[in-house]
């Protein structure tokens, strides 16, 4: 709980100061016309990162695998696209981190080892087989 009271004072307290900064280094219009272009921009970039994401995901349907990665990319793409149409320069250096799919997927399997270390480290105890089915005639019977 105070890691979330937190989070919810000191986030703004963060971007207003940056937001100071930055408008008293390049004007205070330019300031207003770069959180808009980024809030665009992000928008526009997570709509095609979803629609890949989706393609992805029903690629890997077709091909009768889990489309776990896929899952876990929508909802970090979802968060990026949230912390892009808030103002400031901190939620969208984080929002655009979590869009290009190369820091999205550095940031998924650093989630994913610290939340489920003993199924991503120790692969051991995973048997490859193929099951074959026999049939047998009605005269053995």
């Amino acid at each position: 709980m105070n890691t979330l009271l937190l989070l919810v004072i000191g986030l703004p307290i963060l971007e207003i100061t940056l937001m100071i900064k930055i408008g008293q280094q390049i004007g205070t219009f330019n300031t207003i016309i770069i959180i808009f272009f980024t809030a665009v921009v992000g928008i526009y970039y997570a709509k095609v990162e979803g629609i890949n994401t989706i393609k992805s995901g029903m690629a890997n349907l077709y091909k009768n695998k889990i489309p776990l990665y896929e899952l876990f990319s929508g909802a970090t793409i979802a968060i990026a696209a949230f912390l892009l149409i808030l103002p400031g320069f901190f939620s969208d250096t984080i929002g655009f981190l979590l869009l290009f799919p190369f820091t999205r997927k550095i940031i998924i399997s650093f989630w994913l080892r610290k939340k489920y270390p003993d199924n991503i480290k120790n692969n051991e105890n995973i048997i490859d087989a193929e099951i074959i089915e026999e049939k047998k005639d009605k005269d053995e019977l």
